[in-house]
């Protein structure tokens, strides 16, 4: 369906490209982003299970000891020891960011750095549970307060997580097959369109070659007409300006320009030769010059074709030997039904 509605043109396949090289890459950042945050987030969800056992175990020593002090004192006496608290704590809350996750931290701040401030009330009328129950309360306070923040450090990242993992799989099964297809099916219908360009042009010069061949037999015809024509007047037949010498068609000024031009021509062929001889002296192939392949007097690439020639060559010598063994054995056969 993707394919469809693409537009297949070379720049609509270049941006195809960019886009799908920008998605890999984007596909591979985002998932290292995943295996980190889960790796951060077990280690949270590992440290929160420590820090709410640690709060639970000071949670149950404080109600216990809370319980013993309650059952040695009055309630009136245990309420008016409680009843104004003497140390006051503060929080300050602060943001840090773990991989593109704002997570709060949380810090407390007593009023005063004294530690027998956690004791609103005498020693005079109270119990020592109360106290041991106070200072369970005060000591289990900072985790408490690390608990609260594993808490929603791991609801906050396990979002992210699973926002992330969404991603990941839009590009990896949405996103980058769909770019996929479609610049497969862009490169398709530019290869047809080459195609069929590249058998048009084919088409228009044999249709040139056979218009110039027409044209070069017309003109062949009629330069043989002309000297047939001047052979007769008893003119030269190249030239028809003079007459021709006796026992000769030309003048003698035409067949010495013949001559000079098959000279002339001789000598680029015995310059070639001269040329292929000297690359075969020198180890190097008889049709291009470069350097010989597998021992042989070719390059590679003339010597697989070479190799192709005489392949093709076996087989039409075999297929024409066997055309005309049968067509003999059928001579032979209708000869002896006669």
């Amino acid at each position: 369906m993707a394919a469809k509605q693409v537009n297949p043109t070379r720049m609509e396949l270049t941006r195809l490209k960019k886009k799908r090289i920008t998605a890999i890459r984007g596909h591979k950042l985002l998932k290292d982003k995943r295996d980190e945050l889960m790796r951060q987030y077990l280690d949270l969800v590992r440290e929160n299970m420590e820090v709410r056992l640690r709060v639970e175990e000071g949670i149950l020593s404080a109600n216990r000891n809370f319980v013993i002090a309650r059952a040695g004192m009055s309630e009136a006496a245990l309420n008016t020891a409680l009843m104004a608290p003497k140390q006051e704590v503060g929080l300050i809350v602060d943001e840090k960011n773990v991989m593109s996750v704002e997570i709060p931290t949380f810090t407390s701040k007593t009023r005063t750095a004294d530690e027998n401030d956690i004791y609103s009330y005498g020693f005079a009328f109270t119990s020592s549970d109360l106290d041991g129950a106070v200072k369970s309360l005060s000591d289990i306070l900072p985790d408490m307060i690390r608990l609260a923040e594993c808490e929603k450090a791991c609801q906050l990242m396990a979002a992210e997580i699973e926002k992330t993992r969404r991603r990941v799989n839009a590009l990896e099964h949405v996103i980058i097959p769909e770019t996929e297809e479609s610049i497969k099916y862009i490169t398709m219908k530019l290869d047809e369109n080459e195609r069929s360009t590249q058998i048009r042009l084919m088409k228009v010069k044999d249709m040139m070659l056979e218009d110039a061949h027409k044209f070069k037999e017309k003109d062949r015809i009629e330069q043989k007409k002309i000297r047939e024509k001047r052979a007769a007047n008893g003119l030269c037949v190249y030239c028809g300006k003079v007459k021709s010498d006796e026992n000769f068609k030309t003048c003698t000024k035409c067949r010495n320009k013949q001559k000079i031009k098959k000279r002339i021509s001789d000598a680029k062929k015995n310059y070639k030769l001269d040329i292929k001889r000297e690359w075969v002296m020198n180890g190097k192939c008889w049709f291009c010059g470069e350097p010989v392949y597998n021992h042989s007097k070719l390059c590679k690439e003339h010597y697989v074709k070479s190799l192709v020639y005489a392949k093709k060559s076996k087989e039409a010598r075999i297929k024409n030997e066997q055309a005309r063994t049968a067509k003999i054995s059928a001579a032979n056969d209708e000869s002896s039904r006669k």
